[in-house]
Parts: C-alpha cells; sequence; structure tokens
C-alpha cells in the first residue's frame, strides 16, 4: 500500500523535492541559535567583543527572516501538493465509480461513497504533505542536535539519548490501538452521512408524514455510534499522548539532575551546561513532533486505506477479443436465462426464462411485482453481469457477452419508473440523450414528448434551473424530460419501465401517442401495470416469481384465461 501512496508524488516530484529542501533548510537554520549561544555565553561575551555581539544578533534576524520565507513556501506549495494529490486521487475515484457495476452501489450508500471522496481524501492530502516533510525534518534535526550535543558533552548527550528507545516502545505499542479505533471512527462518520443523505433527499416524504422524529431516530443510530467510536479512539490518543509526553518531560529531569552533577563535577562549565539546555529541546522538540504525528498518520493511512478498498472493487469489464456491435435491427433472445443478484439468495430472481422479441415488434411484460420484469430489462444492457452456465441472450443472433458495453448501450433507450434528472436546465437535462445535439434537435425531442408548450410558457425556457432531481418540476414534467431524452438519443432498442406511471390519464394519452410513434420500426421491452397501455402490443408474456407462465396477444391471453385475464378485470371492473 505505501507503495501506490508514493507513486501519486511522481508527477509533483519536483516540486516536492523543492518542499523538501526548503524543510532541511529550515532545520540546518534552526541549529543557529544553540551555536549562536554558546559562542556568546563562552566567547563574545567574556571577552567583551560588544562588535562580535551585535553582528551574531544581526546575522540571526536575518537568518530568521530567511527562514520565514521558507517556511511560507512550505505551507503553500507544500499543501499545494497535497491537493493536487488529492485532486488526482479524486478524480481517478469518481472516474472509477463511473465504470462499477450496479451490484457495487446496490450494496453501498451514497452517503459512505461521498465520505470516502471528501474526509477520507482530505485526510490523505494531509499526510502527503506534513508526512515526508515531518519525517524528513525531524529526522535531521535529531540528527544535527544529538551531534551538536556531542561536541559539548559526551556522557551526559548519552544519558539523555537512553529515553529514546523507551519512547519508541510506548509508541509502537499504542499505535496499533490508535489505528483500529481511527478505522472505526471512520466507519461510523460513513454512516452518519448515509443518514444525512438519505434524511434530506426524502425531505419532502418525511414532512409529509410528519416522521421528523423517526428521521432523528435513525439520525442518532449513527451519531451515538460515531460517538462511540470517537471515545475509543480518543481513549486510545490520550493514553498515546499522555504516554510519551511523560517520558519526554523525563528528558528535562534527567537534564536537570544529570547536567546539576556534571556541572557540580567540574564536567561542564555554566556556559557549556546553559547551551546544553537550549541545544536539548532542539533535539526533544523533533521527537515530541514525530509522536504527535502519528494521529495524523493514522488519519491518513486509515483515509488511504478505505480510498483503495473501492479502487480495488473490479470495474465492468468487456470480454478479451470484445467487438463494437454495429447498428442494429433489434432482435432479442433470452435463451434459458436464470439470474440472482446474490449468491446468498435460495431463490432466482429469474428462472429460466425463455423470449424471442422479433426487430422492430414490441414486447410487454406484466405480473405482479417482484416477479423478475424489471430484471430482464436491467440485463438486456447489461446492468448486471451473468455467467455463461446461467443462459444467453442474444441480439441480432450475437452473444452480448461479445460486445463491447458501449456499443450496446449506445443502441439501447430506456425510460425507468424512478425518473432521475441532474440539477441543472431542462436543455441540459434533454441533451443527455445526445451531448452533441443541436437546441434544434433538443426542441424537436421535446415536441415529441408533448414538453415543448410547457417549456416555452417558463420565463427561462429551455433555461430553466429544474433544482436537485428535478424538485422544482411535477412527477409528469419530469417524467416527459426523460422520455424526451430518449426521443433524442433515437435508439434501436426502446425498454419503457413503466414510463407513463407518473403521468394523469389526459397526459398520459399524449404521451402514449408519442410513444407509439417512436416505438415504429423499432424493438420495445414494455414493462407496464397499467394494462390498458400494453392492449395492442405484438406479445405480451406474463411473468410471475421469475418464472414465464402465459404469452401472446391481448386476445390470445383473454382466451386463455389465467393470471393476465384475472389481473385485466381487476382493473377494469366497475
Amino acid at each position: 500500500m505505501l507503495k501506490r501512496f508514493i507513486a501519486y508524488y511522481k508527477p509533483h516530484k519536483l516540486m516536492f523535492a523543492l518542499d523538501m529542501a526548503a524543510s532541511v533548510m529550515i532545520s540546518l537554520l534552526g541549529m543557529v541559535y544553540p551555536v549562536m549561544t554558546n559562542k556568546l555565553l563562552n566567547d563574545y561575551i567574556p571577552n567583551k567583543a560588544f562588535r562580535a555581539i551585535v553582528i551574531a544578533g544581526v546575522s540571526v534576524l536575518v537568518l530568521y527572516f530567511v527562514r520565514m520565507l521558507l517556511r511560507y513556501f512550505v505551507q503553500y506549495r507544500g499543501h499545494m501538493v497535497g491537493t493536487k494529490m488529492q485532486e488526482q486521487m479524486r478524480r481517478e475515484l469518481f472516474c472509477h465509480l463511473q465504470r462499477l457495476p450496479f451490484s457495487f452501489f446496490d450494496e453501498h450508500e451514497t452517503g459512505a461513497i461521498m465520505t470516502r471522496m471528501t474526509n477520507d481524501l482530505f485526510e490523505v492530502s494531509e499526510l502527503a504533505h506534513h508526512g515526508p516533510e515531518m519525517l524528513l525534518t525531524c529526522s535531521v534535526m535529531i540528527v544535527l542536535s544529538f551531534s551538536y550535543l556531542c561536541t559539548i558533552n559526551v556522557p551526559l548527550t548519552l544519558i539523555i539519548f537512553t529515553c529514546v528507545p523507551i519512547l519508541l516502545a510506548v509508541s509502537i505499542h499504542y499505535r496499533l490501538k490508535m489505528r483500529d479505533a481511527f478505522q472505526k471512527r471512520r466507519e461510523s462518520n460513513a454512516v452518519i452521512n448515509a443518514s444525512l443523505e438519505s434524511s434530506i433527499t426524502g425531505i419532502r416524504v418525511t414532512k409529509a408524514f410528519t416522521n421528523s422524529e423517526k428521521e432523528l431516530e435513525k439520525f442518532e443510530v449513527g451519531n451515538k455510534m460515531f460517538v462511540k467510536a470517537s471515545a475509543l479512539s480518543y481513549k486510545a490518543m490520550g493514553k498515546f499522548f499522555s504516554s510519551t509526553s511523560f517520558i519526554t518531560d523525563i528528558f528535562n529531569v534527567f537534564i536537570l539532575i544529570a547536567g546539576g552533577i556534571f556541572l557540580y563535577a567540574g564536567k561542564i562549565n555554566f556556559g557549556e551546561y546553559s547551551t546544553f539546555i537550549v541545544a536539548v529541546n532542539l533535539f526533544i522538540e523533533p521527537v515530541r513532533m514525530l509522536v504527535q504525528f502519528m494521529e495524523q498518520w493514522q488519519n491518513g493511512a486509515t483515509g488511504f486505506k478505505r480510498f483503495v478498498e473501492i479502487m480495488d472493487v473490479p470495474e465492468e469489464q468487456d470480454v478479451p477479443g470484445a467487438v463494437d456491435i454495429g447498428a442494429l435491427k433489434g432482435d432479442i433472445t433470452l435463451q434459458d436465462i436464470c439470474f440472482s443478484y446474490t449468491e446468498e439468495e435460495a431463490q432466482g430472481v429469474l428462472d429460466h426464462i425463455s423470449l424471442h422479441i422479433p426487430a422492430g415488434t414490441k414486447m410487454a411484460l406484466v405480473g405482479p411485482s417482484g416477479g423478475g420484469k424489471t430484471t430482464i430489462c436491467h440485463l438486456i444492457p447489461r446492468f448486471y453481469h451473468m455467467e455463461e452456465e446461467n443462459g444467453k441472450i442474444l441480439i441480432d443472433g450475437k452473444d452480448i457477452n461479445s460486445v463491447t458495453m458501449d456499443s450496446l448501450r449506445r443502441q439501447i433507450g430506456i425510460v425507468q419508473q424512478d425518473v432521475f434528472l441532474f440539477a441543472g436546465t431542462i436543455k441540459e437535462n434533454i441533451a443527455y440523450g445526445d451531448l452533441g445535439a443541436s437546441e434544434e434537435e433538443i426542441i424537436r425531442a421535446a415536441k415529441r414528448a408533448n414538453l415543448h408548450d410547457f417549456v416555452m410558457s417558463l420565463p427561462e425556457g429551455y433555461d430553466t434551473q429544474i433544482g436537485e432531481r428535478g424538485m422544482r418540476l411535477s412527477g409528469g414534467q419530469k417524467q416527459r424530460i426523460s422520455i424526451a431524452r430518449v426521443f433524442l438519443k433515437n435508439p434501436a432498442i426502446l425498454i419503457l419501465d413503466e414510463a407513463t406511471s407518473a403521468l394523469d390519464n389526459s397526459t398520459e394519452v399524449l404521451i402514449q401517442q408519442s410513444l407509439d410513434a417512436l416505438c415504429k420500426g423499432r424493438t420495445t421491452l414494455v414493462v407496464a401495470h397499467r394494462l390498458s397501455t400494453i392492449r395492442h402490443a405484438d406479445q405480451i408474456a406474463v411473468i410471475e416469481q421469475g418464472k414465464l407462465t402465459q404469452t401472446g396477444t391481448h386476445e390470445e391471453l383473454m382466451q386463455q384465461g389465467g393470471t393476465y385475464k384475472e389481473l385485466y378485470e381487476l382493473q377494469f371492473r366497475e
């Protein structure tokens, strides 16, 4: 994992090298003060060298000004290196998410994914900047200060150094506990964000049913989990910092006692003792900084681990040698399809389904909810992977597993029951069907969806902002925008999954006329509970509990009796 993390420094190696060089210079300049103190106490002041004292003071001031500029560079440019690495990781994660299968999003909540994209990667960027800088500068300071202390008095320096192994042992012991605690806190934070995202998205439902107390109750589950996880992490952190701080405090005790004894015994003079006290702080401070760095290390390492977990999820992959499917006529064949969303499901969603939809015809899927109709619609564009032994789906005689997913999906237009619109304008949402479409083509698609007159009644027309998920529009208006998108895409195959379910009766008639015109010469698969909309389908298939139980035209199924006739008569009874 460390190798993967270091690889992100490669595009920024020049600025990173300059940042490290500036950090080393800051450390070197930090040694000026104790050296100058030693000169003042042991040479300039005893010899009353007034000019040398002034020059020394001015020199230190100039060097400190240079150090200020170097610190500005490190803080600004160093943080920008971390930010650019964060940008790169976020871009990679976003692109990776775009290529993940539907099954991943079935199992992961949006808020939890967003946490990894934002909070976790911010901690990673902080580690990316402060980690190498702190390790390098502290290492340089420890080596330099230790070497300089040895020039003053070797035995006294070695006595002080005996505390370091104890400090390292304590740090390593508590570091493991901190790692586990911080991981749990990250997970609980993701639960809060997931709950928050869900509650905000569904705020209208919450208000309509006056269930704000219930939402608070659900939110408190994650909130209390976060408090509990934070308590564990801060407890581990408290033990870590209190123990390590106690050991660094012992440094000062050793200096006081050992230095006093050495001074009393004449092993060291007062000037050297004063210099030693100043210089030893340059040794203790980087040690203390390294200890404090452990918290940032745990945050960043945990964040990067969670980033890698998603990046390691396999993407949707075309089979080796997959070809572009090319232009389609739209002849669809389902051969003995068996499918389950998870291996744990006792009973498959689809059980040996075989269907043939000739090119240019309309096939309607009807039956009780949960029977597997929408699953069939998801399998044709390969939204879910199906193993070869579980059957085949052929389009124009080509196995869809042998063609590229992009070329397949470009030929399929889908209007789903759950309409999703992006925040933006009406024009932008319609244009999603063909990003290269002209304004005239967009307007033509809107007219065919019976949307144009409504749009032109708005003050800003096609440039009207629709809000998040189209919240400023009615259900029927949103549905018509989604239908206009498919008109614009002009696909060879249409999948209409309850496409008119959100429309009132008068609007449904208008849209149905447009859909009927669009369906001519195209292969259309319609999922409908309103049986009036599919009476004139070329074929109707009844799907119950994952099995195909009836096929035929409306008239044939009415004569056969069974489920279709029962559903039809139930809908049209007085």
